[in-house]
């Protein structure tokens, strides 16, 4: 079973390059943002919880993601059997090491994680164009500026945790989309 999970700044491309990795290796894709949107849309409770700290440039409660997580993973269990691609989670130390132990429930482990590396300029134009094109309400420049300092206080120092663990692969984010993800598949293939 492999289980990645993608990790870089809000705007890196963790899901372009997460549906490459989905095509290449037949992964169960979780997006938590995916999750999340999706709750907003159909107005659920979860969704208006979800959308007040998403307006605000904040991650949702640690034990609300991984309750969200957890639920996601045990109802795909079938679609989960080669393993799973993790986008957008975890985002914070103490989200990890609850992965870890909600995978090891299971008898299973994090493989890998994929660090998507780009420089901050370039997220910031590459999430306003996003934002153009997709009319996603989060993608303006407030939120953008409180999305990148939220990842630079809470969600960078999981770079650290895992390239203790000999988990984490740097990857190039900038160039051609298919050359980083060529990079990504050699990071994988070499697992």
């Amino acid at each position: 079973m492999l289980n990645i999970v993608i990790f870089g700044a809000p705007g890196s491309g963790k899901g372009t390059q997460s549906d490459k990795i989905i095509d290449k290796y037949d992964l169960f894709h979780i997006s938590t943002g995916d999750v999340l949107r999706d709750n907003i849309k159909r107005g659920t409770e979860l969704g208006a919880t979800a959308k007040s700290y998403i307006d605000q440039g904040q991650l949702i409660p640690d034990e609300l993601m991984i309750s969200i997580l957890a639920d996601v993973l045990d109802a795909n269990k079938e679609a989960a059997v080669n393993g799973v691609i993790f986008d957008g989670f975890p985002r914070t130390i103490a989200q990890a090491e609850a992965l870890e132990a909600m995978l090891q429930e299971r008898g299973t482990a994090v493989s890998a994680v994929v660090g998507l590396e780009v420089p901050e300029e370039e997220l910031i134009e590459r999430i306003i164009l996003r934002g153009k094109q997709t009319g996603r309400s989060d993608d303006n420049m407030e939120t953008v500026k409180n999305r990148l300092n939220v990842y630079h206080n809470q969600t960078s120092p999981l770079k650290e945790f895992y390239q203790k663990r000999g988990l984490y692969k740097a990857i190039k984010g900038t160039g051609k989309i298919e050359e980083i993800f060529g990079d990504i598949a050699a990071a994988i293939d070499a697992l």
